[in-house]
């Protein structure tokens, strides 16, 4: 739950202009269950709602849903609201136990029940620590020291975040693949999850580079469903990590990797997928670009495809009528596509030396084409 006004909460529209509602990171509900722990572990009451500050200085407040106080901790809980986006934390609990640590420990953290541990280098958090990233470590911090300075009392503390059920939600996170283990991660570097804008995502596949580079892998696999991932890893049967999830949002990783290059990549979608990828689209959802029947008819004739069959291509209903028209005639439309989905991603890489590979698959993932 939050205070802020509604004008704030619903800036963002979706496609057909409905009001949308901004959510809350993992992060922010983390410091705002510390900050009611710690407050009430020093005076004995706990702050509800509990306001914090966030890094462009929005001031949100978040009722507490737990509240236990006991001989040497405290602890504060918050459900979170992702607000409209389509978040697999949403709901979930945000847990904040704070005890006193020994004089000069300073501000510790640790991974409680359903917070993950990160394993492999690569991430913004070393392997052995717990899944918290900077920006959310920094605001607990913050929020923490700026308390202890108020009562006059040194920032020795362990912090313990834990959200019940984060085992079982980081199977539907990319936290498997990234080699951190027990959980989810507590993420944010605005504290504010906006609706649709699936930073998250985007985020993941900038960690999963990151992993991959740090762990020396040569080669990635970036597809857009797990039935052309199934279809690349047939053929080079490259270790999880090399395995980016990429969904929609190839410009978010090929951007990336413009900056943060691997020796071969190699891009592996459906037919529509990668059509609109051909088209010069970055960004793959159905909500946000659509299959141009155009394009392909001009792609069929300069392939040979007989002008009289343009109206068909044209009236078609979906992009994969048009492959089962062109490949019934003997034409190699997915060919076509691929060759122009690469010459896009190399152009969005600009020139930095990555070998590109993109294939083509029909939905059963049989492999159309392969550049």
């Amino acid at each position: 739950m939050n205070d802020e006004p509604e004008a704030v909460l619903r800036k963002p529209h979706d496609a057909g202009g409905q009001s949308l509602r901004r959510g809350w990171t993992t992060g922010a509900c983390a410091t705002a269950a510390t900050k009611a722990a710690l407050l009430a572990l020093i005076t004995g009451e706990f702050p509800d709602p509990v306001a914090i500050i966030l890094p462009k200085g929005e001031v949100p407040h978040f009722q507490l849903a737990i509240e236990s106080i006991g001989v040497g901790y405290a602890m504060a809980g918050i459900v979170k609201d992702a607000g409209d986006d389509p978040d697999v934390t949403h709901g979930a609990t945000i847990i904040s136990t704070i005890f006193p640590a020994p004089p000069g420990s300073g501000i510790q953290f640790v991974a409680g029940e359903g917070v993950g541990t990160v394993t492999l280098p690569g991430l913004p958090i070393p392997p052995g620590e717990a899944a918290i990233n900077p920006v959310p470590r920094e605001m607990m911090k913050k929020v923490c020291e700026e308390i202890c300075a108020q009562y006059d009392l040194p920032a020795d503390l362990l912090i313990a975040i834990s959200v019940p059920e984060g085992e079982e939600l980081a199977k539907h996170t990319w936290n498997p693949r990234l080699g951190i283990i027990g959980g989810i991660s507590i993420l944010g570097t605005t504290g504010i999850v906006h609706p649709f804008s699936c930073a998250a995502w985007i985020h993941s596949i900038h960690r999963g580079v990151d992993v991959s580079r740090a762990a020396g892998l040569k080669h990635v696999i970036a597809a857009t469903g797990s039935t052309s991932e199934d279809a690349a890893q047939a053929i080079y049967n490259l270790p999880e990590i090399a395995l980016l999830d990429m969904g929609d949002f190839a410009g978010g990783l090929l951007k990336y990797m413009r900056v943060h290059p691997i020796d071969k990549l190699t891009i592996a979608g459906g037919f529509a997928k990668l059509t609109k990828l051909a088209q010069g689209a970055l960004d793959l959802h159905s909500g946000r670009s659509q299959v141009s029947m155009t394009f392909l008819a001009d792609e069929a004739e300069k392939l040979g495809f007989d002008t009289v069959f343009r109206d068909r291509i044209l009236n078609a209903n979906t992009a994969q009528e048009v492959l089962e028209l062109t490949q019934s005639l003997g034409f190699d439309l997915a060919g076509s596509i691929a060759l122009k989905a690469k010459k896009v991603a190399n152009d969005t890489l600009r020139g930095t030396p990555i070998e590109l590979e993109v294939i083509v698959t029909d939905r059963k993932g049989t492999v159309l084409a392969r550049v």
